[in-house]
């Protein structure tokens, strides 16, 4: 019996060549213009955070006469009595976490720089911090970047300034370390923070937002310093012990005569400052 024909089969598809790769574009030079200059640097997610948002008190707190006054104002003076040796005439400042700006005139008042740098990740704060800038004599770049991984090249700067910021930010280490990339040999970091003994306290875990986990001593904090590559001696570190960093009792007992505060090394410290160098070799 004649078995049945077989329809024609279409003839088997032949693979397509390959699509060649787009090459890429070469990285341009960094420049205050370069769109990632203004852009975030990290992405976050709510597993990995380059910093823990601040509270709604927080934000608002940074606008005071309180803050300007009695924290930012009095560090900025403390660091200056710490610096020891002369500051480069007309100097490049980055502004490490610079918020709403309030620091920018400061800094221009103490240091009559040729250019200010601020960096930050809160975009609301950048907005304030414009206005701010707007009105200085000295020129302002301001950048939306994560501390751990600043948009500047390296050696660009010759003064960081990280005031109560280190403590906001999980990856400290990298902090650093993009701080002293940054700096030119000799260049100073000008560091003011809170340590675990007032940041742990009830009063500031109610009203603010901080990694607990990643909070030190003032010990902890210069040895981190010096970790990185930083330079310093005694005497560029105080401890202040200022009424607003004993958040038990914000210093009351002792304003009033009932007790007096106890004396270094006898009490557990609130605040360090430290002015460290890059050295020249590094």
């Amino acid at each position: 019996m004649p078995q049945p024909s077989l329809p024609p089969q279409p003839p088997a598809a032949q693979p397509s060549a390959p699509r060649p790769l787009r090459p890429r574009s070469p990285a341009s030079a960094w420049s205050p213009t370069h769109p990632l200059a203004a852009a975030p640097t990290h992405a976050t997610t709510a597993t990995a955070r380059p910093l823990v948002p601040e509270t709604m008190f927080g934000h608002w707190f940074l606008r005071t006469r309180v803050w300007e006054q009695h924290v930012l104002r009095v560090a900025i003076d403390d660091l200056q009595n710490l610096v020891g040796a002369p500051l480069p005439a007309s100097p490049v400042i980055l502004d490490a976490g610079c918020g709403q700006g309030i620091s920018l005139a400061l800094l221009e008042a103490a240091f009559a720089p040729a250019m200010l740098i601020g960096i930050d990740l809160h975009r609301p704060s950048l907005a304030l911090a414009r206005s701010v800038a707007q009105r200085l004599r000295t020129p302002v770049q301001l950048l939306e970047s994560d501390c751990a991984r600043v948009a500047l090249p390296d050696a660009s700067v010759d003064l960081v300034f990280c005031h109560q910021t280190l403590h906001h930010i999980v990856e400290q280490e990298a902090t650093l370390a993009e701080f002293h990339r940054v700096l030119k040999p000799g260049g100073r970091l000008l560091l003011a923070e809170s340590t675990d003994a007032y940041i742990c306290s009830w009063v500031i875990r109610l009203l603010f937002r901080h990694p607990m986990h990643v909070q030190r001593s003032a010990a902890g904090y210069l040895q981190m310093v010096r970790a990185a590559g930083f330079a310093f001696d005694d005497a560029n570190v105080s401890y202040p012990y200022l009424w607003w960093s004993r958040a038990g009792d914000f210093g009351l007992l002792e304003r009033w005569g009932i007790k007096q505060p106890p004396p270094p090394g006898q009490r557990r410290e609130t605040l360090v400052n430290v002015a460290a160098f890059k050295p020249p070799a590094s």
